[in-house]
């Protein structure tokens, strides 16, 4: 709020005018939860199980044989390689429109194994309560996460406020076909953009083309966008910034994890932020509620 105050009030040392309040936030861990694998990651099983009865040789075949076997642990095991051929195969394949609706069918029915709720309610109400508290103060609030860009626009608007072309993440090619006289975007399975680590300044470069004022994550997925937004340029650079970083304390209520975790690994973030200035919130100690419409 103390910054908020300065960089709003146009007779402080600080005013930033409002074209120049850019926020960008992480999904994963920072604006909904993200264990025990991200959500994405359930989104991606279903389609590959959707998928698997025009593909018998899958039984066979790492790492959809530990898909189709709901063995999430044997796939896990496969590493990143693993992940990232299931993730690449759900997908793309297939038309922008046909992506927009296989996202739209699972998050009607899909639950999350620990909580039993619908993914997109378990998003955090005190960053729901930021990011209207930003809006109000005329800040642009982006997203910019790891996530697929295509998988996030389709519910970002209806649950976070953000539009979809507030929405930086990870990027498949794609290209234009004519389907039947009708100019059709279909998705290829080529990454362009890794939205994680050192590509979210890139990313940010890319589609907003403004360097923020204000970056929150909760990894060390985050760190190059929380050093991008604050670690001053020059002498010259007075504009206030400020870092936040989420940080999962709270077993009881949702999770604790931070250094040695396979999702969200918070270390090396979480070290340097005290020399930064970055804000950490500690989950347990100062977050009176989790999810929205608990008590």
């Amino acid at each position: 709020m103390q910054f908020v105050t300065t960089v709003t009030d146009a007779g402080s040392d600080g005013f930033v005018p409002p074209a120049e309040r850019i926020a960008t936030f992480d999904n994963d861990g920072t604006l909904w939860s993200e264990q025990p694998l991200y959500f994405q990651g359930y989104f991606a099983l279903q389609q590959i199980r959707d998928m698997a009865p025009d593909h018998p040789e899958w039984k066979e075949r790492e790492p959809y044989r530990s898909v189709l076997a709901n063995d999430l642990p044997a796939l896990l095991a496969h590493g990143k390689a693993g992940l990232m051929e299931v993730l690449l195969t759900a997908h793309s394949g297939m038309t922008a429109d046909e992506f927009v609706a296989s996202v739209a069918r699972w998050r009607e029915k899909a639950r999350h194994p620990g909580t039993g709720k619908p993914f997109t309610q378990m998003v955090y109400q005190p960053m729901l309560e930021l990011l209207d508290y930003l809006r109000d103060n005329d800040f642009k609030v982006y997203i910019v996460s790891g996530g697929g860009v295509d998988f996030m626009r389709v519910f970002a608007e209806e649950v976070y406020g953000v539009p979809p072309e507030q929405v930086v993440g990870s990027t498949l090619d794609a290209t234009l076909e004519m389907r039947d006289g009708i100019p059709t975007i279909v998705k290829a399975p080529k990454l362009v953009l890794i939205d994680d680590k050192a590509g979210k300044p890139v990313g940010i470069y890319r589609h907003i083309g403004r360097r923020p004022i204000l970056a929150g994550g909760n990894s060390d997925g985050d760190l190059q966008m929380l050093e991008y937004t604050t670690v001053q340029r020059s002498g010259a650079d007075t504009t206030p910034r400020l870092g936040l970083i989420v940080h999962h304390t709270d077993a009881e209520r949702e999770y604790a994890y931070d250094r040695d975790s396979h999702m969200g690994r918070l270390d090396k973030a979480l070290d340097v932020a005290p020399e930064r200035g970055w804000l950490v919130v500690d989950m347990k100690r100062d977050w009176k509620r989790v999810y929205p419409g608990e008590q």
